[in-house]
Order: C-alpha cells, then sequence, then structure tokens
C-alpha cells in the first residue's frame, strides 16, 4: 500500500446519496477502535519506555544518595518528556478523534470537543 493509498484508507467515508437510495452511514477508523496515536504507536512506545529508564534513573538517584538538586534536574527532565508526549497525542486526538466527530457533526463533535478542552485543562494543572 502507497503512502497515498494509506492516507485514502485512515480517512473517513464521506455520506453519499443519489436519487435512487438512502444516505450511506458514516464509516471511519475511530469507529473501527483505530485511535489517532495508532500510525505511531511504535515510537510512542519507543518514547514512554525511554522516560520510563528516567523514572528508573531517579530512583537510583535518591538510592545513591545523589545531591537533592541534582534530583531535581532530573525530576524536571522527566517532567518536561511525559509533558512533550502528552502534547503530542493530544495533537494526534485533535487530527483524529475530534476531526472525525465533526465530520459525523451533531452532538458527537460537542462531546469530542469538551473532552478535549478537558484534557487541557488537566495538562494545564500539572
Amino acid at each position: 500500500m502507497t503512502t497515498t493509498e494509506a492516507a485514502g484508507a485512515a480517512m473517513s467515508e464521506a455520506p453519499s446519496a443519489d436519487a435512487t437510495g438512502p444516505t450511506d452511514t458514516v464509516t471511519t477508523d475511530h469507529d473501527r477502535g483505530v485511535h489517532g496515536y495508532h500510525k505511531q504507536k511504535d515510537e510512542h512506545l519507543k518514547r514512554l519506555r525511554r522516560i520510563e529508564g528516567q523514572i528508573r534513573g531517579l530512583q537510583r538517584l535518591v538510592d545513591e544518595d545523589v545531591y537533592c538538586i541534582d534530583i531535581l534536574t532530573q525530576v524536571s527532565a522527566s517532567t518536561k518528556a511525559l509533558q512533550s508526549f502528552a502534547l503530542q497525542l493530544l495533537e494526534e486526538h485533535l487530527r483524529h478523534c475530534v476531526a472525525d466527530a465533526a465530520v459525523k457533526g451533531g452532538a458527537e463533535i460537542d462531546a469530542k470537543v469538551e473532552e478535549a478542552t478537558k484534557a487541557i485543562a488537566r495538562l494545564l494543572r500539572t
């Protein structure tokens, strides 16, 4: 499958109607359980494993009685790594799940926008 074909397969099918039949239902990747991060899943898992390594490093620093400020520096780096991951995931959610809901319209788009807004609010509180 070419990149163009893959992109086309990932796009939602638009509803269609003709003079002889009813409107078809909209079928999307999201309906099939494919989430926005699906295409980058391996990259995301690799990134999370690196962050996990950073956290284990923090445990080691504490176990070795390393100076407080040095540990806090590493905590800051781990926090930034998680925030960066969260922003990437949020972007993918907006591009995929929220965009999919926008195609469907109605109450679904309102629910997805509200859901995304709450997620952004949680990220801002951290």
